[in-house]
């Protein structure tokens, strides 16, 4: 048995820490893994003004280059599509909207630089 971790475990890693951190921040949590046909949306959070679609990439070293430089343009394609689908599905087309990406940094598994950029791109 392989001592890594699994893509899957590490990602559920950076989306308990992202939460944790967007819960310190005040914001509500609406949703989780959110997904649309392919497309996924990792938090859906509110923060009083707006819903936030937060993409978490997590990385253990930037050897292939910071987490944040992983949201491609074509991600964000993906990302806007699950955002309108989950606005669609709620009704709630036309609230206000931003697009974050939480980056982690873990070097060990108790050592995480954690950046959230917020308004991270727009929406077209």
């Amino acid at each position: 048995m392989s001592t890594t971790k699994s893509t899957k475990e590490l990602g559920d890693k950076g989306e308990r820490l992202a939460v944790n951190l967007l819960e310190n921040k005040g914001y509500t949590i609406l949703e989780q893994n959110y997904r649309f046909d392919r497309a996924e949306v990792d938090i859906v959070a509110h923060n009083g003004r707006e819903i936030i679609f937060v993409e978490v990439k997590l990385r253990s070293s930037t050897k292939y280059g910071y987490p944040e430089d992983a949201v491609t343009e074509e991600k964000k394609k993906q990302i806007f599509k699950a955002a309108e689908a989950w606005l669609y599905e709620r009704k709630m087309d036309g609230s206000p909207t931003r697009f974050d990406v939480i980056a982690i940094l873990s070097k060990s598994p108790t050592e995480h630089k954690i950046r959230h950029f917020e308004n991270a791109f727009t929406y077209r």
